[in-house]
């Protein structure tokens, strides 16, 4: 059992390592299309000030949704608590 361990995990630190070192190397290999790159990363922050922007207006649209649930709910409980005292 101890062998199977000790197997396992110098097969992942391993495989863990050769995956890492080709990730460190990619980006030296494609340094020259660097034009390319500059319009990816603006995409990217376009895409991400989009997606804060969405964020906002879904907690925004949460808020109103808590509140008009808690006020319905309030209301309910009061309906409620008028059918049980039997008026």
């Amino acid at each position: 059992m101890k062998k199977l361990i000790a197997t396992v995990c110098l097969c992942t630190a391993t495989l863990a390592s050769t995956a890492w070192a080709q990730t460190a190397s990619e980006p030296a290999a494609n340094a020259a299309p660097s034009a390319n790159s500059d319009e990816i990363v603006k995409m990217r922050m376009q895409i991400a000030a989009a997606n804060k922007e969405y964020n906002r207006k879904v907690a925004a649209a949460k808020k109103v949704y808590d509140k008009q649930k808690a006020a319905a709910a309030k209301v309910r409980d009061e309906a409620i608590a008028a059918a049980r005292s039997g008026a």
